[in-house]
């Protein structure tokens, strides 16, 4: 995972923000909806990015200490 992750989950979710502002100003309720799932899906793409993160943090301070570095 990484920074370039992060950019495309941060581009996603503001595409799903966007439609959902357009629903709303337009009473597009599908529209609307469509935005809201972009944006949720996006954002729970980069809570698992966070999470492969966190647990690579931890295996690697779990290498080092098994190998003395």
């Amino acid at each position: 995972m990484g920074t370039t992750d992060d950019a495309k989950n941060k581009a996603e979710e503001l595409k799903g923000r966007g439609k959902e502002a357009a629903g709303s100003l337009t009473d597009d309720q599908d529209l609307k909806n469509e935005g809201k799932g972009d944006k949720a899906q996006a954002q729970g793409k980069q809570k698992i990015s966070e999470a492969a993160d966190a647990v690579k943090g931890k295996v690697d301070d779990v290498k080092d200490k098994l190998t003395g570095h």
